[in-house]
């Protein structure tokens, strides 16, 4: 399969330009790699339009902050813990209505087909296999981050978009042992730009034979989410929250952020029901703290002198 050399975009043969192109034959970095008996004429009815409905990626950015800077959620975890779960299990319940409240009501989304290579795993399809998790995202050369896109519509009318980061684990594991890793490139943007940061702990790996590294793993990973969070919001979620962990080793995880952080909400989630708790629930208030997110105001200096330009307040440097 061809990679589209482009180091933007993470298009193949299955999905569609991040350019923007509906053809990927029509695009100029497309056809470095791929050969052509003939040269594809361009159609003048095509337009190429600022999205694809794929995962966004870092260029595409611009289009989404056009009418604010959009809140960037981290999502960071080693690998298989659970991340594009939680994506996954947002996206079906907000289909279903069952995620969010007047004060908050879904607009729209630019990556609707994103999400949907994201839940499809998790869905009911009669005549073939049942639900199964998500598979396993791919790490490779040039990849950038995709960002999924949801945007709502407040009580005031306003508009709050948000972007979520679908990152690999190995992109977290290399950046927890050596910051500057050549091959963490998109965990150190994701820890720069993330206005929240979800920190994975994985219920499944803390009672499994290889509990010890993955305890150790998690403490290396939890420091360096912590340090590189620099006050932002940040939460610690228990996947897979209806596996039993031993008390000790739950101490243990609560210790690594408690002494470099305080107020670290935690929130539990589960694709299966947790005795009289039903699998939404943990993943409805997980999104409702996300979307309580508010960025600071700027606060700009006062003046005693009246009708001073505000454009002045600040003074000469």
């Amino acid at each position: 399969m061809d990679r589209c050399p482009h180091p933007k975009c993470s298009a193949d043969d299955n999905i569609t330009c991040s350019l923007g192109h509906i053809k990927l034959a029509n695009c100029p970095e497309w056809k470095k790699v791929v050969p052509t008996s003939t040269t594809a004429q361009p159609n003048p009815d095509e337009l190429a339009v600022p999205w694809s409905g794929s995962a966004l990626g870092e260029s595409d950015l611009n289009f989404i902050s056009g009418r604010g800077k959009p809140i960037t959620v981290g999502i960071v975890g080693p690998e298989s813990s659970g991340k594009t779960t939680v994506l996954a299990a947002f996206y079906l319940l907000l289909s279903r209505g069952n995620l969010t409240c007047e004060d908050s009501l879904f607009s729209n989304s630019y990556t609707l087909a994103g999400w949907e290579a994201v839940a499809n795993n998790l869905r009911w399809k009669p005549g073939q296999q049942a639900p199964h998790f998500p598979p396993h995202t791919t790490s490779r050369a040039a990849r950038a981050p995709g960002m999924l896109h949801l945007a709502f519509r407040r009580q005031d009318g306003a508009l709050r978009d948000l972007l979520f980061a679908d990152a690999p684990g190995e992109w977290f594991q290399k950046w927890s042992i050596n910051r500057q890793s050549s091959e963490a490139e998109g965990a150190r943007w994701i820890a720069k730009h993330a206005d929240v940061t979800l920190l994975i702990a994985d219920r499944q790996a803390f009672a499994g034979p290889a509990k010890g590294t993955a305890r150790n793993e998690f403490l290396l990973l939890a420091q360096r989410a912590v340090a590189e969070s620099q006050g932002r919001r940040l939460a610690l979620i228990w996947t897979k929250g209806d596996v039993e962990v031993a008390p000790a080793m739950e101490a243990q995880i609560r210790k690594s952020l408690g002494s470099t952080a305080s107020n670290v909400p935690e929130f539990t989630v589960s694709v299966f029901k947790r005795g009289e708790v039903e699998a939404a629930e943990g993943f409805q208030k997980l999104f409702n703290w996300i979307l309580e997110t508010k960025r600071p105001g700027v606060q700009l200096p006062t003046s005693e002198v009246a009708g001073h330009d505000l454009l002045f307040r600040y003074g000469r440097r």
